[in-house]
């Protein structure tokens, strides 16, 4: 179907915080291990896309209404990487607007955002073009697919609430392909928070992409991946019963492992700071001394999540303003919550 004019498609995607932790990857995009996440609310990217047909591919890429060339890049590496599955887009003109709602250097996992954002406008721009829709589960699988190409950790934000992503004994629908939401999750598990402390806001001393590539030379990554699969068979059960003292534990212990595997690459390298040991040592008195429930988790970086059920709340508030906030960069830190997944923007 010719295009002429220009037709737009928006889609607004969260990103998210995995409790087992995806590290290590191989073939096209797929996880040595598979991992489960909690998709946020408030953390989130939009992206709009004006498209036309033209006489080849062309791309035109904003972040936050600037053009920004870089990215472009990375979008065209992408968009290349899956035109035998799109032939359509060799033939299109994409000008793309994206932007976050947080600050693009406060830790959060702004690719799983920003590219399940893409890859569902994609979708959405497949069909426009066809003429043909897809059922809902062919559609949101087939996004999860795409963004799993961009990046590992997108293929989980195409849901809400609680997703896995990688196969696994105890969950014979789960595919190293896409991400696949958990549905049975007990009552416990459904009002989350996640307060995300920014420790620090600067760049990684290492990108994800070399973190994962040095996971293949990790004299412990055998060991990690036999203890991720494990971990997520326990968590998968811990979601269906509700106990959340081994939820807590498990969360935590995954979090340091992750750290630990970073410590053993290579010649080793570091991504916490001074002020995320604190935190983490200040939320393991606090929840000693009060018995509130709440846990730490961090992805490959030094800012801590917090993790908290609705009922802790009213305490874990006055908490991180008192005694966690000034351990944070300018005082900085985001509160979000257990999102209900991506939504199509009319």
């Amino acid at each position: 179907m010719e295009m002429e004019e220009w037709n737009e498609v928006a889609w607004k995607s969260p990103s998210n915080i995995a409790v087992v932790k995806y590290w290590g990857k191989h073939g096209r995009q797929l996880p040595n291990n598979p991992s489960l996440s909690l998709t946020l609310s408030e953390c989130y990217s939009t992206t709009h896309i004006r498209f036309r047909t033209a006489d080849s591919l062309r791309i035109t890429f904003f972040f936050e209404g600037n053009q920004n060339d870089s990215f472009c890049t990375r979008v065209e590496k992408f968009i290349h990487n899956i035109l035998p599955e799109m032939p359509f887009l060799s033939t299109m003109e994409l000008v793309i607007d994206s932007g976050n709602s947080f600050p693009h250097s406060a830790g959060i996992a702004s690719s799983a955002s920003s590219m399940s954002a893409l890859a569902l406008c994609l979708c959405s721009m497949e069909e426009a073009i066809s003429g043909k829709a897809l059922t809902t589960d062919d559609f949101m699988r087939k996004a999860s697919r795409l963004s799993r190409l961009a990046s590992g950790s997108a293929s989980r934000s195409v849901y809400g609430g609680y997703v896995e992503w990688g196969k696994h004994l105890s969950l014979p629908q789960a595919s190293d392909e896409y991400g696949t939401p958990i549905e049975s999750v007990h009552a416990a598990f459904k009002n989350w928070y996640d307060a995300v402390l920014i420790v620090h806001s600067g760049k990684k001393n290492f990108s994800s992409t070399k973190g994962h590539t040095l996971m293949a030379e990790n004299p412990y990554s055998a060991v990690r991946y036999a203890q991720a699969d494990a971990h997520l068979g326990k968590l998968v059960e811990i979601l269906k019963n509700g106990d959340v003292d081994a939820f807590i534990a498990l969360c935590e212990i995954e979090a340091l492992t992750l750290h630990a595997m970073m410590m053993t690459s290579g010649v080793g390298y570091f991504e916490m700071k001074p002020n995320s040991l604190k935190i983490m040592e200040l939320i393991r008195e606090f929840r000693a001394s009060t018995g509130v429930k709440l846990a730490f988790t961090l992805d490959a970086g030094p800012n801590i999540h917090l993790l908290y059920p609705e009922e802790s709340r009213t305490r874990v508030l006055p908490f991180i303003r008192e005694q966690l906030s000034p351990l944070c960069q300018n005082q900085q830190w985001i509160d979000d919550k257990l999102g209900n997944g991506p939504e199509k923007i009319a």
